[in-house]
Formats: C-alpha cells, structure tokens, sequence
C-alpha cells in the first residue's frame, strides 16, 4: 500500500526521517515488492507504480523514456526529478533534451523501495521537481541470492544474479544483469546491455554507511516515429524505418556513498556521488526536408553527443524538539551538483559525419540551501514551514568559430507550506503550496539575441488541497485537487528532437488513487487524473492548448498470491488524447493497455512466470507528435501526425532461483 507514513524495508536508505515531514494527499512510498509484480516492457515502466504517472518509449530501448504527469508531457525529464540510490538522473544542458533522464540502468529487482511528491512542494526537491520528484533506493541486502533468466517473444533475453553475504562488519552486495532484445521493428533493436552493481554497506538507514558502484553499457538501433502518410502510402509497413542507421549507444558509470547517525542530537545523513556518462544518439525525425534547404539528397540524420563528468553531494541535519511542549522538528541541509561536458550537434549520414552545427564544453555548477519547521500543534494538526534557495553558474565555451561561448549565473528562492487536519473518522485533509523551478539548457542562455532562452531557471508555482481516507479495513483513498503555474514551458521541436522553451502555461486537475488489500494475498488498485492545461497568455494568433498535455490518465490492476504458490497481476493503463498543436484541430488518439502476469512459486524457492504484454493486441501508439517532414518523393515539406506504434502482443517467460 502507498502511504506518507508508511514504514519501508530494511535497507533502505534515502527515504523519510525520524518522523515523516508534513505529507500531501498525492505523495507516498511505494515498496520493492509491489514494484516487481508488475509485468513491464521496459525497466522504466516499474515508475508506473506511482499513481498518474505515464512511462514510455517513442524511440530505440536504450533511449531514456518518455514521463507525461498532471497534463506534462515531460519528454525525458522536463519536470520530474528522478534519484537513484541519492543520485540525479536527470542532466542539465543534455545534447537531447534539457531534464534527459534514462532509466535504463533500473535493475527492478534490486529496489528497496519508491518514494514519490507530486507538485513542488517538498525542501529536498529543487531542480526539474515542479510536476514531481521519484527517489528510488536499492537494498543493501536480500533475503536471498537470486539467479533468473527470461525469454521471449522478438529475441527478448535476460539474465540476472543477485547476491549478498556478511562481509567484515558489515554486508557486500554484488548484481549483474545482460539483456539483449530486437524488437518487433523491421528494422532490429538489436539491443546489448551489460549492467552490474557492487554494494558494501554497515549498521542501518538511520546509523551506518554505504559505498556503492555501479556500470552500466547499452548499444541499440532505432526506429523513431514515423509519419502517418508513409504508413498509408504503403511506403514502409507500422514497424517500419525510414532511416534505418539510427540508433545509439551510452555508458554510466557511478561511485556513491552515504552515510547517517542518529543520537540525541538529531539524525545527520550525507551522501556523494561521482558518474562518468556518455551517450551517442543518431536520429532522423525529419527525413529529407533540411536536406533540401541544403541542396543535399542524404537526408537530415543528425548526432547527437553528451560526454559528462558531474559530481555532488548533499548534508542535512534533523534536530527533534518541542515548542512549548509541542513536538517539532527543524531540519536543515546542503545540496550541490557540478557537471562537466562537452556536448555537441552534427549533421550525418548513416551515422558518417558531415558537418557541426554545436559543439560545447560546458562548466555548470549549482548549491542550494534549504531549511524547514515542522510541529504537530494538537493531534488533528500538523504544519511545515520551509524555504529553500538556489544558485546556478555556468561557463560555455563553444570549439567552433561562430559558435556562442559566454557566462550565465541565476538565483531563485522558493517557499514551501504544509498543513495536516485530522485525522477525523479515519480521514486527514492536506494543504499545500509551494513553489519550484527548472533549468533551461545554458547554451540557448548565453546565445545572442535569443530571447526565448534568456531564463536560465524558470519558476512554477502550485497548490493543492486533498484528503486521504482509511475508514474501510484494506482501503486507503486519497482525492488531490491540484493547480499549478509555470513561466515557460519546455516544448518537444520535431526537427530537432530536443525541446524548446515556450510560452507560460497553467494547469488545475483532480486525481484520485485507490489502494485496497482485501487479503493478505489479493489487492485492488484504481487511479484517475483528469487535467485542463492551457497556455496562460493569450496570443490572438495562437491557440492555447499544450501539445502533448494529456487530459485523461487511468489505471487498473489486480494482484494475487503470498509465499509459496499461486501469484499473478492484471495491469490495465489508459493515455488519453491529447492536443498535438496549439489550436486543438489536430488530436492524437487514445491508447488502452493491458498486460498480465502469471506464475508458480515452489517450496523450495524457484519460481516459473510467463508475462503477457499488450494481451489484447491494442493497435495503439506509444506516443504521437504532429511536425512538418518531407520524405524522398515530396517536393516538400508536410505538417502530418508521426507515431511510434505500441508494440504487438508478446510473452515473455522467466525461470527464477532464490537460495
């Protein structure tokens, strides 16, 4: 069950604190086993577990996932914070998209437990957080080794191995993972992964330390989005490529540790961290329409390059307390990130390079100070009062001739507020405001004579007032009314593939979760969100409607079984519609999906499961855009919808060891 004050497993190291800070109706921890009993496509599909929140892929697998939340389309990251383990997923100025976060190092298996926020109301949350923060944290330990192989439909292969033994004073966790996957495409992923995690770790979350590495490989083909009028022209079936040497390649490799200690005190927890990235991204989303611009019959393929060091940390202090015999706490703490770069643009051919467009070494650095108060006042009320402030620098040192190089510096301080009433009859009523920022790519803040990415942080400001309900045995039920602001919104540009700063925008919705545990053996869950998302200017010539803002997101699902025996899921997700340019004339379709589990577990600890994707064979997209492209035989460029098919139904069996 999903829960503010939820307790977590052992093991677990980033989530809560001596007491769990003023919630909101919308946040919640979601634990490592309700994770792993939904059968996924992709490893960033187990985020679906965080209610409203869409997870999906519009290009190769090795490609970070595309995230929609309360009327976002976040493309890559936009604006949801993702952490692994205490480090940043998202990247800063990223040669694909400003926020990019892959996910495709997730090793599902190893994860303790998710701790998500909706809304920028939270002190720890800064950078890319308006929509939401998700902190996933991996165990320490496991019960039990863990050896497992899967096969399935389309050359899906994997293999596992997870284990942990006493070492010394403390416990050494060892995992490795390789998986390689073609795909339904005419054109193969012909995806190669290699992941491994290496852990020591002493004492607790709250008292001890940990030291962890991590290495992760992928290489892949891609078949991107293609136009609707290639499908029907015949040109090329609907898993087809129109260029078929797109495709990539990225490497992550990360040292960590944290450390915590409690006394009387307080609790005082830190954590560092140090990842090596590189990511190599050739795509082709135009086809032949800047080819004829330049009088070239090669096509538009472009490179896409990001070659990164960052480093960071973070400190903070929690000091328990009273105010006038009332219980408080004060917690304070320290954040800081400094990415190093070189990212760059390049015209190719089949992956051949051709000429440079972008090429930067980029310097950004950010510290961020928070602080926050909370007391409970009476047993039916409890409140926070909390701030935090940022500060950004960069230097951008461009290695062409007429490129752009200059310095840019910014600053934001956003308040927090939380108010708890209750509970009365099992019912607790939640009041939030907050406000937060994303960064924008620096290289477009220092481009002269850029105006629409003079922002280096853009604020948003949001609201929110819900209940959550435990009267029913089993059930929990919580009701979010939510609105929120943001100065300028992060757009996808189709001729690029990256995105783009635009106008303001606004969004207010509803959302309502269910969570209910009949037995201990069988649960029922049940989401909805319904968004209106606009453009808060009105510009005579345009229409307001976010492209891409869905207004209608809905899941499903059922699960059964406990210990030895019988288990299975049914997961049903609903994408709903969404506006695809400004005036609304232009809409996508929606997208249905169900996907089922069923397996054995034996007494002596292996365990046979077959997973279904896409049981009803939906014809369906995964994503759909609306842009100008123009293919080989046009003359020239025409505005049409580009989709990425979901994929057909597929099954995927697993065989599993646990001694």
């Amino acid at each position: 069950m999903f829960s503010a004050s939820a307790g977590y497993p052992g093991g677990v190291t980033g989530i809560g604190g001596a007491l769990q800070p003023v919630a909101s109706a919308s946040g919640g921890i979601v634990s490592g086993a309700q994770i792993n009993a939904r059968p996924v496509t992709r490893p960033g599909e187990v985020l679906e577990a965080v209610p409203g929140l869409i997870v999906t892929q519009h290009s190769g697998e090795g490609k970070a996932n595309q995230f929609f939340l309360r009327g976002f389309n976040l493309d890559h990251g936009t604006d949801i914070a993702l952490f692994v383990d205490g480090m940043p997923v998202n990247m800063r100025t990223h040669a694909h998209g400003q926020g990019y976060a892959d996910l495709n190092f997730l090793i599902p298996e190893l994860v303790g437990a998710v701790e998500f926020h909706k809304g920028p109301y939270f002190v720890r949350d800064g950078d890319f957080a308006s929509a939401g923060s998700v902190r996933i944290d991996y165990l320490d330990t496991v019960a039990k080794n863990v050896a497992l192989t899967s096969i399935g439909s389309f050359g899906y292969r994997r293999a596992l191995t997870i284990g942990s033994a006493p070492l010394g004073a403390g416990n050494l966790l060892v995992a490795g993972e390789a998986q390689t996957y073609d795909g339904p495409w005419d054109v193969p992923d012909r995806l190669k992964k290699l992941n491994g995690v290496v852990r020591y770790s002493q004492g607790t979350a709250l008292d001890g330390f940990s030291v962890t590495g991590m290495a992760y490989w992928a290489k892949w083909n891609a078949t991107n989005q293609i136009p609707e009028r290639a499908v029907a022209e015949g040109l090329i079936g609907r898993f087809g490529s129109l260029d078929p040497s797109d495709g990539g390649d990225t490497g992550r490799f990360s040292l960590s540790g944290r450390w915590s200690h409690t006394s009387e005190a307080g609790i005082t927890r830190a954590n560092a961290y140090l990842i090596r990235y590189r990511m190599n991204l050739w795509n082709n989303f135009t086809y032949f329409l800047d080819d004829q611009t330049k009088n070239r019959t090669d096509g538009d393929q472009f490179r896409q390059l990001d070659d990164r060091v960052l480093g960071g940390a973070e400190v903070s202090h929690t000091v328990p307390g009273d105010l006038f015999g009332m219980p408080m706490e004060n917690e304070v703490g320290l954040q800081t990130r400094t990415d190093a770069m070189r990212v760059g643009l390049f015209d190719t051919t089949r992956r051949q390079f051709r000429e440079a467009t972008l090429d930067d070494r980029v310097r950004e650095t950010s510290a961020s100070f928070y602080a926050e108060n909370r007391v409970r006042w009476t047993d039916w009320l409890r409140t926070s009062v909390g701030f935090r402030a940022d500060g950004f620098w960069a230097d951008v040192r461009s290695n062409l001739i007429d490129g752009a190089s200059g310095r840019a510096r910014d600053g934001i301080v956003n308040p927090k507020l939380g108010l708890v009433l209750g509970p009365w009859a099992d019912t607790e009523l939640y009041l939030n405001y907050g406000s937060g920022f994303h960064s924008n790519d620096v290289r477009g803040v220092v481009a002269p004579g850029n105006a629409a990415d003079a922002l280096f942080l853009v604020p948003s400001t949001g609201y929110e007032v819900g209940l959550r309900n435990r009267s029913i045995a089993g059930l929990e039920t919580a009701l979010a009314l939510f609105r929120l602001e943001l100065a300028s919104e992060n757009l996808f540009q189709g001729d690029s593939g990256t995105t783009e700063p635009s106008r303001p925008t606004r969004r207010f919705g509803v959302e309502w979760t269910n969570r209910y545990a009949l037995t201990p053996w069988l649960q029922l869950e049940g989401d909805l969100t319904v968004t209106n998302a606009r453009f808060s200017d009105r510009v005579p010539e345009a229409g307001r409607r976010i492209p891409e803002a869905p207004t209608t997101i809905a899941s499903a699902g059922i699960s059964f079984g406990e210990g030895e025996g019988w288990f299975g899921s049914l997961r049903f997700r609903y994408f709903g519609p969404r506006p695809l340019i400004e005036d609304n004339s232009v809409r996508s379709r929606a997208t249905a999906l169900v996907n089922g589990r069923i397996g054995y577990a034996f007494a002596n600890g292996v365990s046979l499961s077959l997973d279904v994707l896409n049981l009803t064979n939906a014809k369906a997209d995964q994503i759909t855009y609306y842009y100008e492209s123009r293919l080989r035989s046009e003359k020239e460029g025409v505005e049409d919808r580009h989709f990425h098919p979901v994929e057909p139904t597929a099954v995927r069996l697993t065989l599993a060891g646990r001694f």
